[in-house]
């Protein structure tokens, strides 16, 4: 099996225009198909050539409580499935033997239109999906928006629109510019221990 990068990460918003506006118009990425009805969307971000953000809107969804990266919560969340492309549709045929023949549960393959699916667990119970795009129906290539009631900042296409936020007045200056070492900056000074 080869993969080719994360299809989608599914995430959990209670306001999908707030966003589209920071992930489609902030952060760059184009906003590429969505699914919807009242009460209900799911609308897919480009991460890159072969991944994608996905967010649901759920009544009620609400915003994590802050807390620094990697420390473990209870409460509310927003991380709904990680989802794995495999390069062939074969791929997942073979990861549908190998989980059976492990005993480990595995849905059966499930036909999204744009992508074949297989679903299970891993260890810790985090959902997986993996799947395989169908190169008949390409969401980056070709958006689609088929929500039934489109959330306001969808109608204004799938492209990010950066005027939608302040410009930068003053960049900083190159002496102010200081980057701090963080979690993983050893590798760059620390022996390999293979």
């Amino acid at each position: 099996m080869r993969y080719k990068g994360i299809n989608h990460l599914a995430l959990a918003t209670g306001d999908m225009d707030m966003t589209i506006r920071f992930w489609r118009d902030l952060v760059g990425l184009r906003l590429i198909a969505g699914l919807g009805r009242p009460g209900y969307r799911q609308y897919f971000f480009e991460l890159g050539p072969d991944n994608m953000l996905l967010f649901f809107e759920w009544n009620r969804t609400e915003p994590l409580l802050e807390k620094d990266h990697g420390v473990p919560v209870r409460g509310p969340f927003a991380f709904d499935h990680l989802a794995l492309e495999v390069e062939a549709m074969e791929d997942l045929w073979e990861i549908y033997d190998r989980f059976n023949a492990a005993q480990i549960w595995i849905s059966e393959i499930l036909d999204h239109g744009f992508i074949n699916s297989l679903y299970s667990f891993d260890p810790n119970n985090i959902p997986i999906e993996f799947s395989w795009s169908n190169p008949e129906m390409n969401l980056r290539r070709n958006p689609r928006m088929l929500d039934i009631q489109p959330a306001l900042e969808a109608f204004s296409g799938p492209d990010p629109r950066p005027e939608a936020w302040p410009g930068v007045v003053q960049p900083t200056p190159e002496e102010d510019r200081m980057i701090y070492p963080g979690e993983g900056s050893e590798f760059r000074n620390k022996k390999n221990k293979w």
